[in-house]
Order: structure tokens, then sequence, then C-alpha cells
């Protein structure tokens, strides 16, 4: 049996797009917080958090898209998400590195808190999606993007934490590069997963 089974082919469910439709609301909801939250208080993990759930999102919209596609255009739909979140690791890195220069260090209470709220909003959202783990790689892509989600709003709680106790940037700094190698581990977890998928090899499945 493939690792990867069972399927969900072009027909899912409605109850599967009625969860996507679900934590994509959840999702679109979070990204303007954190957009707002991190933009007013400086903090890069904040703000990396936050072009995390707008990926996320982008990649429910399109998964509830290629639902109803061809195989090939299931395939484009998820090569187009691997490349978005590998841009997406791309410039939050690069807003990362340039933040290193200067600048003071976020409000760590802030961090924290809406950390929180973050993570309590993608458990959510793994709690819808359990049932759906595993499958292709548009489907996969979906469960790798809520589960990376819950691991950096760990990370972004434990930065606001130690930039509490140190008074320092660099725990902030060092969460949103840690933030940044995810999306680009993922976007290439699930870019080989459809380029297998495009030679009839479905049964390797991307793993994070």
């Amino acid at each position: 049996m493939a690792c990867c089974e069972p399927e969900l082919k072009a027909e899912a469910p409605p109850a599967y797009r009625r969860v996507l439709i679900a934590v994509l609301l959840i999702n679109i909801t979070l990204f303007l917080v954190e957009a707002l939250v991190g933009w007013f208080s400086g903090s890069r993990a904040l703000r990396a958090d936050a072009l995390d759930f707008l990926g996320d999102s982008a990649t429910y919209a399109l998964t509830l898209w290629a639902l109803g596609q061809s195989l090939a255009w299931r395939l484009r739909a998820a090569r187009i998400k691997g490349a978005s979140l590998l841009l997406l690791g791309l410039l939050v890195l690069a807003d990362s590195l340039l933040a290193m220069t200067n600048g003071a260090p976020p409000p760590g209470h802030t961090m924290t808190g809406i950390g929180l709220l973050a993570l309590a909003a993608n458990l959510t959202s793994l709690v819808l999606l359990m049932r759906y783990r595993q499958g292709d790689a548009n489907i996969r892509s979906v469960w790798l993007c809520s589960r990376n989600d819950a691991i950096a709003n760990v990370a972004v709680i434990g930065a606001g934490l130690a930039v509490m106790a140190s008074g320092s940037r660099w725990p902030d700094l060092a969460v949103a590069v840690a933030i940044a190698a995810l999306f680009c581990h993922s976007a290439m977890a699930i870019l080989r997963q459809a380029n297998a998928e495009g030679r009839g090899e479905g049964s390797g499945c991307a793993s994070c």
C-alpha cells in the first residue's frame, strides 16, 4: 500500500470542501491580525508568521479550486503552491537579514499573546484537517501548511518570552529566520511530491 493512501480523488467529499473553507477563513483572519500587530510592534517573527497565514490562505483557496480539476491541473496547482512558499521563505529571510543591522526589541508580551492566539487557531485547523492529512500533493500541502504554522506559533511564543527575559531583539530575528527555513523546506517537499506524481510515482510521500 502506498504511504500516501488513502488518496482523495478530484471529486472530494463535500465535507472536505467545508473544512477547507473553514480553515481558509481562520487563516485570513489571523493573517490580518498578525500583519497589523507585527507591523506596529516591529516584530519580524510576527510578520513572518503573518506571511505564513497569507501563504496558507492562498494554498487553501488554490486547493479548493484544484479539487475539481484534472490531474494535470492539480499538479500545476501543487507546483504553484510550492513555488509560492519558496518565494515567501526568501522574502522573510531577506526582511530578517535587513533587520539585523538596526532596530529595537519588539514587545515580548505582545509577541507571546498573539502567538498563543495564532496557536489556538492553528490547532483548530489541524483538528479539522486531521482525517485528510494523507493524500496527493495538493491535499498533503494543506496538512503541511497547518502543521508548520503550529510549529511556528510555538517558536513565536518562545521568542516573545525570550525577548521579555533578555531585552534583546535577537530571539525575534532568530525565529523569523527559522520560519523562513521552514517555508523553504516545505516548499521543496511539496515540489518533490508533485514532480514524483507527475512521473507516475505517487507512492512517494513528501516528508517534512
